[in-house]
């Protein structure tokens, strides 16, 4: 098994700290690693035009 990135075991801890459920933590893991997929970089290497960019073709999928 991969080792995890110091980006997701930050997200992960930050989410647990905040006592998000599982199910919760679960989901915004994969909706961030969604957006990482959508560019074809690392989430670390993203920011907020790109945010922006992600959210606007959601939206035209109908996604939410």
């Amino acid at each position: 098994m991969a080792e995890m990135s110091p980006l997701r075991r930050r997200m992960i801890e930050d989410m647990t700290v905040r006592n998000l459920s599982l199910a919760t933590r679960r989901s915004y893991v994969h909706a961030v690693a969604k957006f990482s997929r959508f560019f074809g970089r690392s989430p670390e290497r993203l920011g907020l035009d790109e945010v922006r960019t992600f959210q606007v073709q959601l939206i035209s999928q109908g996604i939410s």
